[in-house]
């Protein structure tokens, strides 16, 4: 079944890719992906990153929207899309797709984010031809078999995601009070008011307005050469219509002047959390000069010798964990956020004054430039494990081109990182966390709320 990555459960996955996006090189001076990137004439990007270590291949095909860019009224039909974009052509009947997949031992999935959507298969690289044969298929013929079953489908998964998870259903009310005006505020999977009323209409209209090969990006990783790429590029995508695609025109978050907090309680919760947040220039939107400082500044921030845990979890700090993660990959700002739970003995507002506290170091004292050497240093070190996936090559450049960036930004990352300084860092940290811009949430047991 189509996979659906929703925000911010999957944030520390994301965070992690944000991490780790562009690197690969064993030095800030060399290459990382040695990426091939071309344009086909109808608008297509094309990425491939070479590997010929194994005779696979990592197929993608990433369109630039997501459920940010739906209407009101309908969300979730983004994610009720991709459901539909397994349930058949004029070639390719309900199932077949996964069917032919699964017939030559390949994997293939999807998934929906507020600001993309992506279809992925790995298969031997004597596959890659038909994977390419049936993506650009159902890039310009969809017509969806068992829509309205489908549908049930997709309420099902709200039903075990979210409202069976406490976790997930204070995820939807914070985002609402983080984002007053910014579609970041809605849930990827949509309100269940509007879910259950969409009809395939709805979902037709997004894929015929957003899905075309000029707003798409095709990326290949594995054992196959440019010129074969370029060739079966051509041959299964070159011919498809370019189609008119309208700009994404969002509504921006107004400037933030009071401190929000918001509390809920829930039978089902065992343990208390605490969640912070700022919102916060991303690459491509707002002050986006702080937004390489601010990711090493999460670097400094988590891990087992970073300030959290050393003043909120280690010894007699009122923390069992704590943690902090920044999303700089997206096309509008998005947010700085904290997460914590307390130690048995200890309350929420005792950790929240912890939390304050490091905070506060950080914007009184700076970071040291042992602080600022070490996370570099991690940050070096996860290139070999970027470089070394498949998948995650791949999920790096369609990240980084779906929000706006280029393939030379991809491979300038790890010159951004070494360049940034602890005045930077102050800088970003001064202007990102302002206690009248914060939102704090506590999830609590019923009992306490």
């Amino acid at each position: 079944m189509p996979r659906l990555i929703r925000e911010p459960l999957f944030a520390a996955t994301l965070l992690i890719l944000g991490l780790i996006i562009g690197l690969g090189a064993a030095t800030a001076r060399a290459q990382i992906f040695h990426p091939t990137y071309f344009v086909l004439e109808n608008g297509l990007q094309v990425v491939l990153i070479e590997d010929h270590r194994a005779p696979v291949v990592h197929h993608m095909v990433w369109y630039k929207v997501g459920a940010a860019d739906e209407q009101p009224g309908v969300t979730g039909v983004a994610h009720y899309l991709e459901h539909l974009m397994f349930k058949g052509t004029p070639s390719l009947p309900a199932g077949e797709f996964s069917n032919r997949i699964a017939r030559v031992g390949g994997r293939e999935n999807a998934f929906t984010t507020a600001d993309y959507t992506a279809y992925y298969q790995t298969v031997a690289r004597d596959q890659l031809d038909m994977v390419m044969a049936m993506e650009a298929d159902r890039m310009v013929h969809l017509e969806p078999q068992q829509a309205a079953p489908e549908l049930q489908v997709v309420l099902q998964e709200r039903l075990m995601r979210v409202e069976n998870n406490p976790a997930a259903l204070f995820d939807e009310q914070y985002n609402a009070a983080q984002f007053l005006a910014s579609p970041y505020g809605r849930p990827v999977i949509g309100w269940p008011q509007e879910v259950e009323k969409l009809k395939l209409e709805d979902a037709m209209l997004f894929y015929r307005t957003y899905y075309a090969p000029n707003n798409a990006i095709l990326v290949v990783a594995g054992d196959v050469k440019p010129a074969e790429l370029r060739r079966l590029a051509e041959k299964h995508y070159g011919s498809l219509p370019m189609r008119p695609v309208p700009p994404r025109l969002r509504s921006q978050e107004p400037p933030q002047l009071a401190a929000r907090r918001l509390s809920m309680g829930d039978a089902r919760v065992s343990e208390p959390s605490l969640r912070r947040s700022y919102l916060a220039p991303s690459r491509s939107a707002g002050a986006s000069q702080h937004a390489i400082p601010l990711t090493v500044l999460a670097e400094i921030l988590n891990g087992p010798t970073g300030r959290l845990h050393t003043k909120l979890v280690s010894g007699d700090g009122p923390a069992v964990s704590a943690g902090a993660w920044y999303d700089e990959e997206a096309v509008q700002q998005r947010v700085f956020a904290f997460s914590a739970s307390p130690k048995p003995g200890h309350k929420l507002p005792e950790v929240e004054a912890a939390l304050d506290a490091v905070i506060q170091s950080v914007l009184e004292d700076g970071v040291s430039d042992q602080e600022l050497a070490d996370a570099k240093a991690v940050l070096r070190a996860q290139t070999v494990y970027a470089r070394d996936s498949l998948s995650g090559a791949a999920q790096i450049f369609g990240q980084a081109l779906a929000t706006g960036l280029s393939v030379e930004d991809v491979e300038n990352w790890p010159k951004l990182i070494d360049a940034v300084t602890r005045e930077q860092i102050s800088a970003a940290a001064h202007y990102v966390f302002d206690e009248r811009k914060s939102v704090t949430g506590y999830l609590l047991p019923k009992e306490q709320s």
